[in-house]
């Protein structure tokens, strides 16, 4: 019995240092330094999604900015061992002709963010909705009772 406890812990520290390794990398990839101007995006971080995040009664609500994007086609969103992950492609074209000048301007991309999920997450009735340009993602959240007992465990004679 002793032994499947420590595979127990085992998982759950090798699941927090994944979680931490994954916020650590997202929070490298945020930082300015990480390549020079004119290479990707325009600004550094840019394929980085900005959320809100706030919590509506018993509901953990993110609000992600994905303007311009087909979320049927472009986005996908993936929740596993409490992590929330949101994943889009960008496809931007801009033609320009004036007289004078031709301009033919092409941008795509991979953007990504992830979350941790609030304790207690209902990870099967996480909804989401786009509109104008927002990413709403609600997610259930079931509050332990505070009156709850601990489950206390007989003890048998060898």
């Amino acid at each position: 019995m002793s032994m499947m406890s420590r595979r127990e812990r085992g998982s759950e520290l090798a699941r927090r240092f994944n979680w931490m390794d994954r916020v650590f990398e997202e929070w490298m990839r945020s930082l300015p330094m990480r390549r020079p101007f004119g290479l990707g995006w325009d600004w550094p971080g840019e394929d980085l999604i900005r959320v809100d995040e706030y919590r509506d009664g018993n509901t953990q609500v993110i609000r992600a900015e994905l303007p311009g994007i087909d979320p049927d086609k472009d986005v996908e969103i993936t929740v596993r061992d409490g992590v929330l992950r949101i994943r889009a492609e960008r496809h931007f074209e801009e033609k320009t002709e004036e007289t004078g000048y031709r301009r033919h301007e092409l941008r795509h991309g991979v953007l990504s963010r992830t979350l941790p999920l609030s304790e207690g997450a209902s990870e099967s009735d996480i909804t989401a909705r786009y509109k104008d340009g927002i990413l709403e993602i609600r997610v259930p959240v079931v509050e332990p009772s505070a009156g709850a007992e601990p489950t206390k465990i007989k003890i048998t004679k060898a």
